[in-house]
C-alpha cells in the first residue's frame, strides 16, 4: 500500500479534509451533540464543546502518520463542516479497511454522505492500493445501508449480536467492495 494520510478530497458538492482545531464549534453544533445523530454510533455524544475540542486535537494529532485516514466533511459551497468519514480497521496484510461516517441531520436526505463515501473509496482504491473496503451498520439504522449501496459497496450479510453502539449490543450489518469489483465498475 501506499500511504498518503489524509490528503484533501474533492467532490462537485464537498470537500474533505484535515481536522483543524477551529473545527471543534462545528462538530460540536452540528451533529457530535446531537443524540439522534450519534443513536447508532459507537462513540457517545458530545456533552459539551469540551469533549469536541479534545475529539478534535486528538484528529489533528492523528494526522501526522501516513496512515491516518479521517476527514472532516464541509460543503464546497461554503466550507461549513457538516460530518465526518474516516478509514479504521486498516489491515496492512490485507490490504483491507472499516471505513465510518457521520452526517449531522440538517444535512441527511440530500445524497452528502454517499458522495463523500464514493469519494474515499475511489482515493483508498486508487490511491492507496486497498484491496478491501467495508462499512458496518446497525441494521435498524436503514438510511446508513442506503448510503452504503449508492456508493457501491454491495450487502454481504448480518452478524447477530456482533456489535456495541449506543443502543447497547446490535447486530451488525456489513457492505464491502473489492479492488477487482471495483476496478469493473469504472
Amino acid at each position: 500500500m501506499k500511504h498518503k494520510g489524509t490528503i484533501t478530497l474533492e467532490t462537485e458538492r464537498l470537500v474533505l479534509r484535515r481536522f483543524t482545531l477551529d473545527d471543534a464549534g462545528a462538530v460540536f453544533n452540528n451533529w457530535a451533540s446531537d443524540p439522534e445523530v450519534t443513536k447508532y454510533l459507537k462513540w457517545p455524544t458530545h456533552e459539551s464543546l469540551d469533549v469536541s475540542r479534545a475529539w478534535c486535537e486528538l484528529r489533528v494529532a492523528a494526522h501526522a502518520a501516513d496512515d491516518d485516514y479521517n476527514w472532516v466533511i464541509t460543503l464546497r459551497s461554503s466550507g461549513e463542516p457538516i460530518g465526518s468519514i474516516g478509514i479504521t480497521n486498516l489491515d496492512e496484510g490485507v490490504r483491507s479497511a472499516s471505513v465510518g461516517y457521520c452526517i449531522g441531520k440538517a444535512w441527511w436526505h440530500q445524497g452528502y454522505a454517499s458522495e463523500a463515501l464514493a469519494s474515499v473509496v475511489k482515493f483508498m482504491f486508487e490511491e492507496v492500493g486497498l484491496n478491501r473496503i467495508e462499512a458496518r451498520y446497525d441494521p435498524r439504522n436503514v438510511n446508513s445501508g442506503k448510503v452504503m449501496l449508492k456508493a457501491g459497496l454491495t450487502y454481504e450479510g448480518t452478524l447477530r449480536q456482533a456489535d456495541r453502539n449506543n443502543l447497547g449490543i446490535c447486530d451488525c450489518s456489513v457492505h464491502a467492495l473489492i479492488a477487482g469489483d471495483y476496478g469493473r465498475l469504472q
